[in-house]
């Protein structure tokens, strides 16, 4: 694993931090315009599937650097800079950080961040518009950086984020639980999105003892919980929004990490560890096979997208002090994963749709950044092995 994380690290060296997104051509008015109609939309999306770099080309849409994916390299590269003590991944580490520091979204109540472009979901989403899930993984670098860096500055950083997700996100909120909402502009409930939030708090409250971080968080987890499936799953969306009866991939990994992030912060006022081993087992079981591919949903194995190959390495070795036999599922994900979707340049491939295709655009945030700190979980957790 070391020589394939140290490909896709010169590759992303070379290429610079902005690159391509799968979502950014469709936040273009033509395509905005094509979604209204289900002939137009399906067509659309067709030709962007098979010709994904010419019809960006065509309608002129240029790469952009994410904040996302900003904060995903910066935790990959304080990873490796912890576990090798090379300084150029501490530099590279700080200037990943100090792009989010000077660009994050304006006029909230602390540091947040969005995507670069327009995007449609059951509301219009303006770019730049700050959603709970990239300030999250945002937050979490800079708690990374105040941890192994040690300096408060960073720490305060992701203090403020807090203040973003109490102050200026939406809630769906009772005694006993809560769910935050996507983005300042909507209203929904999101498993994942709500627990990415909860997981920032739980962090922060670790280290600064915040009683009402440790409240929010707790209401948080309450509210997917009380969701979750009899056979350990979760859907992406939860009531009152209409229900789409579909369990993925990767939401269903980011759902478990986040999970196991409240877990070890909160320690006893976590109350659901069986829960989350059955969530777990199911993962495992459910979505990837026995030869380490990441199937798409309980549905259908393809396409095996490279979100959910990445995730499923992070999300089996962050659990691994919950269940040891996770290491050897993540290996097993790693391995697949290197061998069919890394380029011999560097960089990992975006889908296998398994008819014979296979999208080799190198989106940066969607693919890159997160096989960049996948590989780092490995390549850390092979060292401590030692």
């Amino acid at each position: 694993m070391d020589k394939a994380l140290e490909k896709l690290d010169s590759w992303i060296r070379q290429n610079g931090w902005a690159g391509y997104d799968p979502y950014d051509i469709k936040g273009q008015q033509p395509f905005l315009l094509f979604s209204k109609s289900k002939y137009l939309g399906f067509a659309s999306e067709k030709m962007l599937g098979r010709f994904p770099m010419g019809m960006r080309k065509l309608f002129r849409v240029k790469k952009e650097i994410n904040a996302k994916a900003m904060a995903l390299m910066a935790r990959a590269y304080l990873r490796m800079f912890k576990n090798s003590g090379d300084i150029l991944y501490k530099k590279l580490a700080v200037e990943c950080l100090d792009w989010l520091d000077k660009n994050s979204s304006p006029g909230h109540s602390g540091k947040c961040w969005g995507y670069p472009f327009d995007w449609q979901s059951r509301v219009f989403i303006p770019k730049y518009t700050p959603s709970i899930v990239v300030s999250s993984i945002g937050a979490h670098a800079f708690l990374d950086a105040y941890e192994i860096l040690g300096d408060k500055d960073y720490l305060d950083i992701a203090r403020s984020t807090c203040d973003f997700i109490m102050n200026d996100l939406n809630r769906d909120e009772d005694d006993n639980s809560l769910c935050f909402s996507y983005t300042p502009a909507d209203d929904f409930h999101v498993h994942n999105a709500n627990l990415f939030g909860a997981s920032v708090l739980a962090r922060v409250y670790a280290i600064t003892q915040e009683n009402a971080l440790k409240t929010l968080a707790i209401k948080s987890i309450n509210f997917t919980m009380s969701l979750q499936n009899n056979d350990g799953s979760f859907y992406y969306w939860a009531p009152p929004d209409k229900l789409f009866k579909l369990v993925d991939n990767y939401h269903t990994g980011f759902v478990l990490e986040c999970l196991n992030v409240c877990r070890r912060a909160l320690g006893s006022d976590f109350n659901y560890n069986m829960e989350l081993k059955k969530g777990l087992d199911f993962y495992a079981k459910k979505l990837f096979t026995d030869s380490g591919e990441a199937v798409i949903s309980t549905e259908n194995k393809y396409p095996i997208n490279i979100h959910s190959c990445a995730q499923g390495i992070i999300t089996f070795i962050e659990l691994a002090d919950f269940d040891a036999t996770n290491k050897e599922i993540s290996s097993k994900v790693a391995k697949w994963t290197v061998k069919n979707m890394q380029d011999e340049s560097g960089y990992f491939y975006h889908l296998i749709n398994g008819k014979g295709y296979v999208d080799r655009m190198p989106y940066i945030r969607w693919g890159q950044a997160w096989m960049l700190l996948a590989l780092s979980y490995i390549t850390v957790n092979q060292e401590a092995e030692k």
